[in-house]
């Protein structure tokens, strides 16, 4: 049984990795913007541990961190977590900017940082659920994207500085996968959002949990996913 954290499970792909570890037996440590948000956790996947810590303000998660019991071993630290905002680059102001870049690329590069020893030790394993839009910046997604493609550069950066301790870093790149997340993004271009037109979180899940299950002589550096 492997000890898991994961960000952003409280919905999509977050929620629908966090079930398929649940259901194998291992342990769940479920990261939550605050008290309530972890109280909700918590119900929702009995037996699972929480911590605190609000990828919005990435400066902060040292301290809340150092406030909070923390696992003791790692075998996976999931990125799942993001946010999402459209818009020609002439109307993205630096809030826009600021905002997309704390929790789609500082959040979890502050996170990697303090959970890294405990990630040495176990020789785990880190996973940046990324996007399409990580791979090619499209008009009216230049935030998000720059976000994403900063979260491959950090991943790529991070697989051959952690090579000789043993971690592993996989990049999944999903296409438009039927989440709040996507409903968000069909309205903000102004689209009709039907979910059984895009991929399953269960399916990106499916990938996430390929790459952390591959046996130890072999890894998986990226893993695109797309609608059939």
């Amino acid at each position: 049984m492997g000890t898991h954290l994961i960000t952003g499970a409280g919905s999509g792909i977050g929620a629908a990795v966090a079930e398929r570890l649940a259901e194998r037996g291992e342990e769940l440590w479920l990261l939550a913007r605050d008290a309530r948000r972890a109280a909700e956790l918590r119900e929702r996947f009995p037996g699972a541990r929480t911590l605190v810590g609000d990828l919005a303000e990435p400066g902060k998660l040292s301290w809340a961190f150092s406030h909070q019991p923390q696992p003791e071993r790692l075998d996976s630290l999931l990125h799942v977590a993001g946010v999402v905002e459209l818009g020609p680059v002439a109307d993205m102001g630096v809030k826009v900017w600021q905002d997309t870049l704390n929790v789609n690329l500082l959040a979890p590069a502050e996170l990697t940082r303090l959970l890294l020893p405990t990630l040495r030790v176990s020789k785990g394993h880190v996973v940046f659920v990324n996007s399409g839009a990580g791979l090619n910046a499209h008009p009216e997604w230049g935030v998000y994207a720059a976000s994403k493609f900063g979260l491959r550069a950090l991943a790529d950066s991070l697989r051959g500085e952690e090579r000789t301790h043993g971690v592993r870093v996989t990049s999944v790149y999903p296409g438009r996968t039927a989440t709040p997340m996507q409903a968000k993004v069909h309205a903000q271009e102004g689209k009709e959002y039907d979910a059984s037109a895009w991929i399953d979180p269960g399916s990106v899940a499916t990938a996430v949990l390929t790459a952390i299950d591959l046996p130890r002589d072999a890894e998986i550096t990226d893993l695109t996913v797309r609608p059939s």
